[in-house]
């Protein structure tokens, strides 16, 4: 095999993989909070504590990926453009 025909054909399964994911789990894990809603805090004797609700995914631990993201861009972009 050739290196571009090599290359573009992990291209191709790598690009495959993800479209799947998004449409399979269209919502990950918040990078912020790690999937937890808020933060983890430590009190002056050291113990672990709840922190405050993550602001950045509104305290439900998810997030759009961005490949779903593109998707309903294009989607509403399409849906809106042929009415």
């Amino acid at each position: 095999m050739t290196p571009l025909l090599l290359t573009s054909a992990c291209l191709l399964t790598i690009t495959l993989g993800y479209a799947s994911l998004c449409a399979g789990s269209p919502f990950g894990d918040c990078r912020k909070c790690r999937g937890m809603g808020h933060q983890i805090k430590t009190d002056r004797k050291g113990r672990m504590k709840r922190g405050k609700d993550c602001r950045r995914c509104k305290a439900s631990g998810k997030r759009i990926r961005v490949g779903r993201h593109l998707y309903n861009v294009a989607a509403r972009l399409h849906r809106d453009g042929t009415r």
